[in-house]
């Protein structure tokens, strides 16, 4: 930003002369001197960064500056290229705000063409008769994203690991990036094994690896079973990262999600000890707290863990369900059931969406010097009420005759179908890759 034109009115002149007499009345000591030189230099080197730290609570009423307050806060105190990168996004552009556009050459792969998608997310296989929410592209304001391309994707990966660690909606996001490489790699040059919590799929030419790792909370917690989880009474470990961090080490690119899980109510159970002693220690945090208390441990693993020179660690905003159609203008009682449009309020924000949590992002990752890239998908994800699973999956239990007559009682507003808006995540992901 250009500095003001310098004014040459009378008070201008005045206002020279005394301070001029001023200085020369006050001869400043050489320490003196050289103090504020040295603050002043300062000022105009940090500056930007400064005012990133000083906005971190950010105006509610535009979630959407969340990842420039946090990417240009990171880049700075980086001060160095990031490993992948090979270019840079155009200037001034935030490829998180945008619309969704008509585009009739999506999808990007058909549902029947890739054999890793989970049954709970295959929504043509389970009779969902439109696709239409499949022909959505996403299009940043006043410029474009970078065409996705799994050549180069896989080729940067090779001889390296790619993780994705969270829940299951990073598990979907990650079955996605999947769906998008593996159409170029040979039948018997590809296998995905399943151990626990950690999940590979190997590029075997490439020597690559793209993994999931099951921690919804990232901390410790009583829900880390990958098949048996369904805990009401949910309890997280505090300063128990290490516990699954370990099978994160030597990744080259790691992706990071924690959200709906903490979302039980006002307040979150913490165990100080271990799981293992007779009498519990637990506390009760605010959820924000709580939550608070994960990003640090996160931010605290990737310092010690991950080269930024050689690495790249991303972080997942909160990816927002569709349980109430009030939300939207809809009828009381319903849900993201029958929807078959998007919102096309570009200020929408639902209640699902914590906004207090994604304050408690702003203030920790810009508190943080650690170099992290947030991918900010939370608005443009709102806008889709369209592209959930709904009814059309896998259910793990018989429906009742309750719920058959009232499906949506049972309407799974949480996931999303794939095909879907989580290859639009990856098409984020790739681009804040390689061109930051």
């Amino acid at each position: 930003m250009k500095p003001p034109p310098s004014s040459s009115g009378p008070s201008s002149s005045s206002s020279s002369s005394s301070s001029s007499a001023f200085l020369r009345k006050a001869r400043l000591s050489p320490h003196l001197f050289a103090l504020l030189a040295f603050i002043v230099f300062i000022t105009i080197l940090y500056g930007e960064d400064f005012g990133c730290i000083l906005s971190s609570r950010f105006d509610f009423d535009q979630p959407l500056h969340l990842e420039q307050t946090i990417q240009s806060f990171t880049k700075k105190k980086l001060g160095e290229k990031l490993a992948f990168a090979i270019g840079e996004s155009e200037k001034d552009c935030d490829i998180f705000r945008g619309r969704w556009v008509r585009d009739e050459s999506r999808p990007v792969y058909e549902e029947s063409e890739c054999p890793y998608i989970q049954p709970q997310l295959t929504c043509q296989e389970h009779g969902r008769p439109d696709m239409s929410f499949q022909h959505w592209r996403w299009q940043p304001y006043g410029c474009s994203l970078p065409r996705f391309n799994a050549t180069l994707m896989l080729e940067s990966l090779r001889g390296k690991r790619m993780m994705f660690v969270g829940d299951s909606l990073n598990r979907g996001q990650y079955v996605s990036m999947v769906c998008m490489l593996h159409k170029i790699i040979p039948e018997n040059a590809k296998s995905m094994k399943t151990s626990g919590s950690l999940t590979v799929f190997t590029a075997k030419d490439y020597n690559a690896t793209i993994e999931f790792y099951w921690a919804p909370f990232l901390l410790e917690s009583n829900s880390d079973d990958a098949v048996i989880h369904r805990i009401s009474d949910r309890i997280v470990r505090k300063g128990s990262i290490n516990k699954h961090g370990k099978h994160w080490k030597g990744a080259d690119i790691v992706v990071f999600n924690t959200y709906l899980w903490w979302m039980t109510g006002l307040d979150f159970k913490i165990l100080q000890g271990s799981f293992e002693d007779e009498e519990k220690d637990i506390v009760q945090l605010s959820t924000e707290e709580a939550y608070g208390m994960a990003m640090k441990s996160m931010l605290r693993w990737v310092r010690k863990n991950m080269d930024p020179k050689k690495t790249r660690v991303f972080f997942t905003s909160m990816s927002p369900s569709h349980q109430k159609s009030i939300d939207w203008g809809g009828l009381p009682n319903g849900s993201c059931y029958n929807e078959t449009n998007m919102i096309d309020d570009p200020t929408y924000w639902g209640s699902d969406c914590r906004k207090s949590i994604m304050n408690v992002i702003s203030e920790v990752f810009s508190e943080s010097k650690v170099p992290i890239t947030f991918l900010n998908i939370t608005q443009l994800s709102s806008y889709r009420k369209d592209a959930h699973t709904s009814i059309y999956k896998k259910q793990w239990s018989p429906l009742t005759p309750e719920q058959i007559a009232n499906p949506v009682s049972y309407a799974d507003c949480v996931h999303w179908c794939l095909p879907g808006i989580q290859d639009t995540w990856n098409e984020l992901l790739f681009a804040k890759l390689f061109y930051p």
